[in-house]
């Protein structure tokens, strides 16, 4: 194949929300914690997370949602992280990612985003005019040796990644909790199908494993079939 292979992995609800409300200051990862019933279970998600790839992909509206463009530097991780990002990121954002990861990776359309104008051993910026998710894992897999990547970024871009059938393995935490809420984001977003001759873009899924966690989470891990 010539780009990594591609596995979703995140937390959400029993009703698929990967957030906790329509708002930006609502997220799982600030309101779990708060919640009886919920709480005592979130460190599965975050100890399986450590084990995932070392090659990451996430969405600059998520990092700035929680909180990097004005959190404290980090130490250094093995973990490569790719950014998707035209206007999110802040110049300490950057900053922050490039601390955090082996090799950093940001994906724009903004020929003004602050990342270019600074200087660091680990970033690295692949521009495109228009994004294009299958030349930028194309891109990921030749240029700097990523086999395999785990995408965690939000509904939308989910969606589009889903549509273009660029997911290989979907990994999902749920939590023991309904939200609801027509606008809370949920694991996969974006434009609806409207006629059956779209329903090819589906992606149906065959189930590997499944475990009961404690407190009355469940890990479901598929591969995607087609």
């Amino acid at each position: 194949m010539d780009r990594p292979v591609t596995t979703l992995f995140m937390l959400m609800s029993v009703d698929g929300k990967i957030s906790t409300g329509a708002s930006d200051n609502l997220d799982v990862d600030k309101d779990f914690p708060k919640i009886t019933g919920v709480k005592e279970g979130l460190h599965q998600y975050y100890g399986i997370e450590q084990t995932t790839d070392l090659w990451a992909l996430n969405s600059g509206k998520v990092q700035a949602k929680i909180g990097i463009n004005t959190a404290p530097v980090p130490d250094r991780t093995p973990v490569s992280f790719v950014i998707i990002d035209n206007k999110h990121l802040k110049k300490h954002g950057v900053r922050y990612l490039c601390a955090l990861s082996n090799q950093f990776v940001l994906v724009t359309s903004n020929k003004k985003h602050p990342a270019f104008e600074m200087e660091e051993d680990n970033l690295h910026v692949i521009y495109q005019d228009k994004l294009v998710l299958k030349d930028v894992l194309v891109a990921l897999k030749s240029e700097y040796n990523c086999s395999r990547i785990t995408i965690q970024t939000g509904g939308t871009l989910n969606g589009l990644f889903l549509r273009e059938k660029l997911i290989d393995y979907v990994d999902l935490v749920v939590a023991p909790v309904l939200i609801g809420g027509k606008d809370t984001p949920t694991l996969i977003d974006g434009q609806s199908l409207l006629s059956e001759i779209e329903l090819s873009k589906l992606g149906v899924l065959e189930l590997q494993k499944c475990a009961v966690l404690k407190n009355s989470y469940i890990r479901l891990q598929y591969k995607v079939v087609h």
